[in-house]
Formats: structure tokens, sequence, C-alpha cells
């Protein structure tokens, strides 16, 4: 009898800027003074609408809500390294993506005032809805990106997901399709340490989750995704390798969610002040600042104007959604099926 040992289940961590705002000079990525920039306005539009639309919530402009505070360099880093034609399969946490690859912040308030019709991506965009069961856009995802692969197209697909999303079978058979047929996509894990309430120490034995991919013969590296450099630099490599032919990649991003799991949640029940002050100091647009001023990129007046100018196209995008025509009940029965039945013609005249 012979045994085979693999002793090392362990998989690479990409740190390029630490808490401090200093970077690794030999793993910095190659962006320039402009793309930085843009990155930091990201960000702060896209906290500035998240800010906006909790208030919007807790005053019953819009319905339930779902926050991303502390999660947008998750978001930014990923979205800034691809391109519009690439497949976004998004999580209900990923406003802030959406925002990136630009969906109107108004059509975003429109879906969670509860009008599906916000979330029909604009032309030459391709977002998905946003995915509010656990786990099952990972799949999609696969399909997609292998009917890229067969149509010879260069387009990659890249799906988000939580920690909890990983507990679900969707994800093992996503991995294993994609292992399998070598399919040019990118599974994002949000890790921001809680399924809701469950902690990810039980949600896996597993000392990563990225470490999964080894398993399904993909590419696996875990990163601090509170570093926006670091997400950006190994959504990048993961997506021109894909491109090339080299299959996909499970890139594990370790965040840290700053708010409730919803506007319907409270998560003083089940984390600590102490834990959460921690995290505070990972912040990661605190983080890109403290970058930025060492390198003469940040002043105090630039900075100001782009809180007004986040401020200002936020609150204008809110005006726009507050003007949209109510959709017509009878698209309910218009729509479902390509012709209504005579069930549903019944079911209309009825509510009239």
């Amino acid at each position: 009898m012979v045994k085979k040992v693999v002793e090392n289940f362990k998989v690479e961590y990409l740190q390029v800027m630490d808490e401090n705002g200093k970077v690794d000079k030999k793993l910095m990525p190659n962006l320039s003074a402009k793309q930085i920039k843009e990155m930091y306005e990201l960000m702060i539009l896209i906290r500035t609408f998240d800010d906006k639309a909790f208030s919007m919530q807790r005053q019953g402009r819009i319905g339930t809500y779902i926050c991303y505070k502390g999660q947008e360099a998750s978001q930014i880093g990923s979205t800034y390294a691809l391109n519009d034609k690439d497949w976004m399969f998004p999580m209900y946490r990923n406003t802030a993506a959406y925002i990136a690859r630009k969906h109107p912040m108004s059509m975003i308030l429109q879906y969670w005032s509860g009008d599906e019709r916000g979330l029909k991506s604009p032309d030459k965009l391709n977002n998905f809805p946003l995915s509010i069961g656990v786990g099952t856009q990972e799949p999609y995802a696969v399909g997609c990106a292998w009917a890229s692969k067969l149509k010879k197209e260069k387009n990659v697909s890249f799906v988000y997901f939580g920690d909890g999303g990983t507990s679900k079978g969707d994800f093992h058979e996503a991995l294993n399709f994609a292992g399998v047929f070598k399919v040019p996509c990118i599974f994002i894990c949000e890790n921001n340490q809680y399924a809701i309430s469950v902690p990810i120490k039980r949600q896996t034995n597993s000392e990563t989750i990225a470490q999964k991919a080894l398993a399904y013969g993909i590419a696996g590296i875990q990163v601090d995704g509170n570093d926006i450099f670091a997400v950006y630099k190994a959504v990048k490599e993961a997506a021109d390798n894909a491109r090339k032919g080299k299959g996909a990649t499970l890139i594990e991003s370790v965040t840290y969610r700053l708010c409730d799991h919803s506007t319907s949640d409270d998560a003083k029940r089940y984390r600590s002040d102490k834990e959460l002050k921690q995290w505070q100091k990972k912040d990661p647009v605190d983080r890109l600042e403290k970058y930025m001023k060492a390198n003469k990129l940040l002043n105090d007046k630039y900075k100001d104007e782009v809180a007004k100018k986040a401020k200002e196209k936020v609150e204008k995008e809110v005006r726009i959604f507050e003007n949209i025509k109510d959709p017509d009940p009878d698209d309910i029965f218009k729509f479902t099926f390509e012709e209504m039945t005579d069930e549903l013609k019944e079911q209309n005249e009825e509510i009239k």
C-alpha cells in the first residue's frame, strides 16, 4: 500500500498596503495617480450613498436595505480591475459594485423601494440582478463563463458571495464545474466574518476559504479585503489568467461589515464592541487616505471637494428616484409569461 500525504493545504495571502497606508513597493500594482484618485472618489461616493440609503430607510422612503460599510475596498478594487463587458453576478450586499459598474443610483434606490425595474441592466453593461438567495448565483456565473469560452470570447464572469455562501451546495458544484471545464470565472468571497449572526469559525473548519480551491483544481488566494490595492491586484491577475485560458480563480477577500447585517438586524446581539473597534482601525477608506496623504495625492481641499461632489451626485439621484412613476399593476400579469394565460386574464380583470 502506498500512502500519498498532502502536507500543505495553505494558499497565498496578499497584502500590499498595511493599516497605516504603507505599501510594499514590490507588490504595488501598476496604477497611475489618476487611477488611484478615481478609486478614492468611487469609495467616497459609495459610502455617501450607503449613508443616505440607510437614512432613507429609517425615514420610510425605501424598504429594507442592505448596507456594505467597511467592504468598499473589496468591491471597488475588484470591479476596477474588470471590464464593462465582463459579466457580474452580485449578491445582495453588492450595491457598491453596482455603482462602480455604472448602474444608476436612482435605479438602485428604485429596487430597494420594492420596484424590480431598478435592476434592469443599462445597455452595454453586463450586470445581472442582485441575488437574494444565498449562493444561488454561483452556478449561473459558471454557466455564463462556459458560454463565453464556447463562443471564444474574452469576457470573464465574476461572482460575489459571502462566507455563508460557501456552505451551500451551489458553491461546491460551481467550483467543481469551473475546474473541470476550465472556464473564465472569478469567484470573489467577501468574508466579512459573519453569515448574518453565524461567525466564520462556525461556518467552516478550514483555516481559510481560499484553500477550498485546491480541491477543485483551480487557483486560490486570500487577500486583505480592506486593502484596495491587494484586491485590485488579485482580481486583475485572475482576470488576465482567465482571458488566457488558464481557468478560474477563487479569491477570499477578508473584510468586515462595519454595519448591521441589514436594516432589520442588530449586530450588537452577536458581536462585541471591542471587536467592532478593532476592525474600525482597518477601515478601507481611512487606509487609502493615509496612503494618498503620504504620497501627496490628497489634501484637505481635494478631500472636501470630493465629499461635496459625492453628496451632490447622490442627492441628484435621490430626486430622480422620487420622480419615477409607479409601475402599472397590470405588469404583474402581462409579464409572467410571453402571452397571458386565460387564468391570468381572469385574475387581471378581478383585481381591476
